[in-house]
């Protein structure tokens, strides 16, 4: 594994780098880390005292959440791309799901919507993080649009990421948003 310095490269150079570097990731590496991951959101309080949790399921390698959503104690919400914007539906272990847009997993239209009012703590997925609790996204704005939005920016959030893409500083825009915390397979990080 290689080490990028970012102050060298832009966003897409950069998002190209981590993205090739995940994907060359072995199963068993990926699948160990994503558990640890796993380990580390069960014990935390801002994760445990959660009723409404919005997650995502897993694509392109991202750390696999997947073991947290059969534990129907939590109501979780997942994200359909809707034109430029996200929307959150309820998933039970019981819907079904599809594939929508951009080869992603996600809820069917007629899953009921979640309350916005409603939602504990968002996890986010991201391609990098950095100390300051900037992300690295796909480059399409939604979370940064979905955070910036008056009735979701204080909601706490936790970066998802593995601990290879948290770097000490990305490249941001003004229109990039900070999530409040921060979880690797070293743990979580308060920003």
């Amino acid at each position: 594994m290689y080490v990028i310095s970012v102050a060298l490269v832009d966003k897409v150079e950069l998002r190209q780098n981590l993205l090739q570097q995940r994907k060359s990731m072995p199963v068993s590496e990926w699948q160990q880390k994503s558990d640890r991951i796993t380990e580390h959101l069960l014990s935390s309080s801002l994760f445990t005292q959660a009723k409404t949790i919005l997650a995502y399921f897993s694509f392109r390698q991202e750390p696999d959440l997947s073991p947290l959503f059969a534990d129907t104690s939590y109501s979780w919400g997942f994200p359909r791309c809707v034109g430029k914007s996200l929307h959150w539906h309820q998933v039970t272990q019981y819907d079904s799901v599809t594939t929508g847009a951009y080869g992603i997993t996600e809820p069917h239209a007629e899953n009921p919507k979640v309350n916005p009012e409603e939602v504990d703590l968002i996890l986010v997925p991201t391609v990098a993080c950095d100390y300051q609790g900037y992300r690295l996204g796909y480059g399409g704005g939604y979370y940064d649009r979905l955070l910036s939005s008056p009735i979701w920016q204080d909601k706490p959030t936790i970066g998802i990421v593995f601990d290879f893409a948290y770097v000490p500083q990305l490249p941001i825009e003004p229109w990039d948003m900070q999530l409040t915390n921060i979880c690797t397979e070293m743990g979580i990080r308060i920003i």
